[in-house]
């Protein structure tokens, strides 16, 4: 199992050491001791927690869609040409960009302080895994 450190679980979680170590002490967060004594939490466990956190994005559109990646954000900028344009969103703590015709974005009223929902459907995401130890 992985041991996630409390400085890291709150990094993951977007929220304070004080705040993670507030829910380990109400319990609401289990927590246990690595072998060099310090804090801990298992992987798992910080998985389970953050899934049952997790806000469902409000939904702006109104419609049906078959895309489960949906994030609620903030146009910051809008780079456009006479036929391309790219988007930018801060939607929490994640930058979404967007690339798309200039049309779209006029028709659209996309610009910096609009609010707007990345719609993202893939068949491949790439996972990526930190460096470690071979």
């Amino acid at each position: 199992m992985t041991a996630i450190r409390i400085r890291d679980a709150a990094t993951l979680l977007g929220v304070s050491d004080d705040t993670i170590r507030r829910w380990v002490d109400q319990g609401v967060l289990p927590a246990g001791k690595d072998s060099a004594g310090r804090m801990v939490i298992e992987g798992s466990d910080l998985a389970e927690f953050a899934r049952a956190q997790a806000d469902t994005a409000p939904d702006l559109l109104g419609v049906g869609s078959s895309a489960r990646n949906r994030f609620v954000g903030l146009v910051t900028r809008v780079v456009s040409d006479t036929v391309m344009s790219q988007v930018e969103l801060q939607c929490g703590p994640h930058r979404v960009v967007s690339l798309m015709s200039t049309e779209a974005v006029r028709e659209l009223g996309l610009e910096p302080g609009s609010v707007g929902v990345a719609v993202v459907k893939a068949t491949t995401v790439i996972v990526e895994t930190p460096a470690g130890p071979a």
